[in-house]
């Protein structure tokens, strides 16, 4: 019953897809198949979340914390007590209005997930729902980053859905997914590994704001949007690109983009304010990355040039970066990164052999369809062996891999050891967003489980400090000790530009793929 009152609502507010004229045809950066952008941080799950959902609040291109579906909001005197109220006009896909017990219970299922929502809902007392468009957050002590959680631009955004779908298990995926943002998702079009469509909400009342990050205005002015997962192989994409069968290739392969740059149909527009990091994240409960100091050798092994190299190869487009927060921003430094940063094979191999490494192999996952990362577990492996280690490099796709690693069970029944990704600069530039730095342990956090009570401890006088100078020098401590326990290694800064048809415009800075403002000409 509720998948014809579905298909009825969508004739009847959108039309019939033949009837509409104006399709934005796009090539995403990988494939789609994990729908809830709540139970993974993949970006694919996140830029399918920004078509369909909306934000109680956005961070623009200047990095600052902007309204979006909040219309006001107070703080009582005493810091504790936060009270918003939405604006009008919004409404869910099925018509029904979002409501302050839809905010509660969204934002109830983020904070078991995102790490930056854990460490807010640490703060946190009580929240409710105060009338049919408002909502309220007390707090139990005061707490700064309020605002910068509620606005956070990247993985896990803290989308809003229906109470109904918010209430499903935080460690289940949602079955629905209907939201009240500028598209639909058009569920019977949908094909993983073919094509995911996207239609305009033509009820979405955007912002009068001009659009800035994940801030202002989403205004639609195509009828659909239409992701071709299909198209896998770099060549063809940029070929399909040439001959205006697609129109924007999200992330097309860095030697390619030189001769992109040359033609006068296509525009490379390097959207993202800040770069994005290249990340080895190790499984912390298994063996042999169960010991600190075996992660330290492979730590040490992992100079972050041949990445660089390798993965992007187009030197204006890469830099090196010790630190494990964007560099550019206010906590960069270079604190403890000696091991990594300072070190050579000799080192690493010293390391290796005085952590007592028993040749345990090492699962490296290696996704296949990812051209952004594709190489990187290729050098990984390479400086791995260097190093003394043996690798089981296993190919997989990246879905299949964004899967696969929130299994907790042993390397060899079906879990894993390693894998490398790619984060983009906002998701990483502080100690509490940083998902890496997550070090509860196996009952939670991101995917690798790091335990350490120090870096919890010292995140915890970060959060409640409120001098920046202190904040900056804990943030440099927390990264000084996630250098000497081995969290993950970073692996260097890149741009990621797009390509797209000189017929499509309205291009914006943003901090993620997002698929409003654009018109096609």
């Amino acid at each position: 019953m509720r998948k014809l009152i579905s298909l009825l609502m969508f004739a009847a507010a959108f039309g019939a897809a033949n009837a509409q004229d104006k399709v934005l045809r796009v090539v995403p950066h990988s494939n789609l198949s994990i729908l809830d952008p709540i139970w993974t941080t993949a970006y694919m799950s996140r830029n399918h979340g920004y078509m369909i959902y909306d934000t109680l609040f956005g961070t623009d291109e200047k990095s600052q914390i902007k309204p979006q579906m909040v219309e006001s909001w107070k703080l009582s005197a005493d810091k504790k007590t936060w009270d918003f109220t939405l604006r009008k006009g919004l409404a869910f896909h099925d018509g029904k209005p979002v409501t302050g017990e839809d905010v509660v219970a969204s934002l109830a299922r983020w904070g078991k997930r995102d790490a930056m929502g854990v460490a807010m809902m640490g703060f946190v007392d009580k929240m409710e729902a105060t009338g049919a468009d408002s909502f309220r957050i007390s707090l139990k002590e005061p707490c700064g980053f309020v605002l910068e959680a509620l606005g956070k631009p990247s993985s896990n955004v803290p989308f809003i859905m229906p109470k109904r779908i918010a209430e499903t298990d935080a460690f289940k995926q949602i079955e629905e997914h209907i939201g009240s943002g500028p598209y639909v998702f058009v569920k019977e079009e949908f094909k993983p590994g073919d094509k995911a469509v996207y239609a305009k909400n033509a009820k979405y009342v955007p912002r009068k704001e001009p659009p800035s990050g994940s801030a202002g205005g989403k205004r639609v002015y195509v009828d659909r949007v239409e992701w071709n997962l299909a198209l896998r192989d770099a060549q063809a994409q940029v070929n399909a690109l040439q001959k205006g069968e697609v129109d924007i290739v999200e992330q097309p392969s860095f030697p390619l983009i030189p001769g992109l740059k040359k033609d006068p149909n296509i525009v490379v527009y390097n959207y993202s304010p800040v770069p994005l990091q290249y990340m080895a994240r190790f499984n912390h409960l298994h063996k042999p990355f169960d010991n600190p100091q075996v992660r330290q050798a492979a730590m040490a092994a992992f100079a972050q040039e041949p990445f660089l190299r390798a993965q992007v190869g187009v030197k204006e487009l890469y830099k090196k970066c010790p630190s494990m927060f964007t560099c550019g921003t206010p906590y960069a430094s270079s604190a403890g990164s000696d091991i990594q940063a300072k070190s050579n094979m000799k080192k690493a191999q010293a390391l290796l052999k005085a952590s007592g490494y028993d040749g345990t192999p090492v699962v490296l996952m290696k996704p296949t369809d990812l051209a952004a990362i594709d190489k990187l577990p290729d050098v990984a492996a390479q400086l791995l062996r260097q190093a003394g280690f043996k690798v089981d490099l296993q190919a997989m796709d990246w879905q299949t891999l964004v899967g696969r690693r929130a299994k907790k069970d042993p390397p060899d029944k079906g879990g894993w050891n390693m894998f490398l990704t790619a984060w983009q600069g906002p998701d990483i530039w502080n100690p509490i967003a940083n998902a890496a730095l997550d070090t509860r342990g196996e009952a939670s956090g991101w995917f690798g489980w790091g335990k350490d009570d120090k870096i919890v401890e010292l995140k915890s006088q970060f959060m409640r400090e409120t001098d920046a100078a202190k904040r900056k020098k804990l943030a440099e401590a927390i990264q000084a000790r996630a250098f000497e326990v081995a969290t993950h290694v970073p692996l260097g800064e890149f741009d990621a530009p797009l390509a797209a048809r000189k017929n499509i415009s309205g291009h914006f800075r943003q901090t993620g793929n997002f698929y409003w403002n654009l018109k096609k000409n």
